[in-house]
């Protein structure tokens, strides 16, 4: 049986054991099969691939299957982020695109992301019957044309969709208020494929632009390719020693954005989420809704009731925040993990808009980011995150699993609880305000616990009492 399966972001499996070219050609076949069944193989298919180790190889393997099905195939043929091949499928309207991609996780993994009509990510219902049809090609022989040959034939297309990629987010952000202003930004692509997109909007936008860690290296520096407090030690070092106004990073294949701020602090994702809501709205005179996941800062909606507007919340993964996005209208939305969009943009996350969009942001205001934070506190509270990762055996996953989802027992935190839900993991909120959530990450093999309170002392406490309850003491690994 195959080992393909979709978590919340795509399949991702660790090179040479789950991530093979068997594999990567199997999942294609279904694919294109799927696009056969829904009359949609003719209007073409489309790959892009990052600088993993392998990334550029699968995307050939996946075009010659797409060329072997004799379904038309477009390959961004360099090194892409993954929301230029969002927007990709998008600008040239076809039903289904991929990136090869395993995003934010350790240098031994690779993967696959797929994307539907709009450029938006995959579903449940898509993904399902993607991993249907790989039960049913299981074995049989899967046609495939050499790359080079289904290029010189015309079945493959090499295209470079860049520059309207960039234009599109130029015509989005006020340019001429950055122009004004002179600011002085440094980029940490995290040895990723942010940087000439970023760089190339930043730079017409007169911005002083410096750039670190910018060569490929499939092993991204022996870090972890994901924005943290952890990672972007090199890049607060860089800010504070030159007197930079903003750091700006994104992560492997730029879909995510981390930020130091002119202090040199670093703005967990949950403030870059609701500084552009708050920026939206008020400075921008915008209207509509905000989606967040589920462990996903609750200031959000302490802003939208300010506003006269609605937070939704969703389960983690961001196919469920650009459906819901879609279906309410919604200005934004975003995770905790750094993922955001915003209305009339891509229908996916994109951290090189969102940096584009927060640098319009300072300059349109006048304010440095922890100014304009300390106004929506005073306005609308404080909220404090602690974010906790751990382990496990899968010994320990089913009493885990068993504790929560099916027993559903709880520690006594010492608060009253208002409501539990079980929509996606185990999430408790209690009364007077705060909640704490526990669930298996779909990305990598975790048990996540965030907890958010008004201090952030409460947070850590009450966080570690789930982490008693249980039996991971000493264990997180964040």
């Amino acid at each position: 049986m195959s080992d393909i399966k979709f978590g919340t972001g795509g399949w991702r499996a660790i090179i040479g054991d789950g991530f093979t070219k068997a594999n990567v050609q199997l999942l294609t076949a279904a694919l294109a099969r799927k696009m056969k069944e829904e009359g949609a193989a003719q209007r073409g298919f489309l790959i892009g691939y990052d600088r993993r180790f392998l990334s550029q190889e699968a995307a050939h393997w996946a075009a010659g299957v797409m060329a072997g099905a004799g379904v038309p195939c477009m390959v961004v043929e360099r090194e892409a982020p993954t929301p230029l091949i969002m927007f990709a499928v998008k600008y040239y309207e076809l039903a289904y695109g991929m990136a090869v991609t395993a995003s934010h996780n350790p240098a031994l993994y690779n993967g696959v992301k797929v994307f539907v009509k709009g450029g938006r990510d995959a579903d449940e219902l898509v993904t399902a019957d993607i991993e249907a049809h790989i039960a049913a090609l299981e074995g049989q022989e899967i046609p495939t044309v050499p790359y080079e040959e289904g290029v010189r034939t015309g079945q493959i297309q090499i295209i470079d969709p860049m520059n309207p990629y960039i234009d599109s987010i130029i015509r989005s952000v006020n340019m001429d208020a950055i122009r004004s202003r002179g600011l002085k930004v440094v980029l940490d692509p995290m040895f990723g494929v942010s940087k000439t997109a970023l760089q190339t909007i930043l730079i017409t936008a007169r911005c002083d632009v410096d750039v670190i860690h910018e060569r490929r290296d499939a092993l991204f520096g022996g870090r972890l390719p994901a924005p943290n407090s952890k990672t972007l030690i090199g890049l607060q070092n860089f800010v504070l020693e030159n007197g930079c106004d903003i750091g700006i990073a994104t992560d492997g294949d730029a879909d995510r954005l981390g930020i130091i701020d002119d202090r040199g602090e670093f703005l967990h994702p949950n403030k870059i989420l609701v500084l552009l809501y708050y920026y939206l709205l008020k400075y921008k005179g915008w209207h509509g809704a905000a989606v967040r996941n589920l462990a996903t800062t609750h200031l959000l909606d302490a802003i939208a009731e300010r506003f006269g507007e609605k937070c939704y919340e969703v389960p983690v993964g961001f196919k469920h925040v650009s459906g819901k996005m879609l279906e309410t209208g919604a200005v934004i939305g975003g995770e905790s993990s750094g993922g955001l969009t915003v209305r009339g943009h891509i229908q996916g996350k994109d951290g090189i808009y969102a940096a584009a969009l927060l640098v319009e942001m300072m300059a349109t205001t006048g304010r440095s980011l922890s100014e304009l934070y300390r106004e929506i506190t005073e306005q609308c509270g404080s909220f404090e995150m602690v974010e906790r990762g751990y382990r496990f055996s899968q010994e320990e996953k089913a009493r885990i699993n068993q504790t929560l989802m099916e027993d559903k027992l709880l520690p006594d935190f010492g608060v009253g609880i208002e409501k539990v839900s079980y929509a996606d993991g185990c999430k408790v909120c209690f009364q007077g305000g705060g909640w704490v959530v526990s669930r298996f990450s779909g990305t990598e093999p975790l048990l996540r616990v965030f907890c958010e309170m008004d201090t952030a002392p409460r947070a850590a406490e009450t966080a570690a009492c789930m982490e008693r309850f249980l039996g991971l003491e000493g264990r997180n690994i964040e």
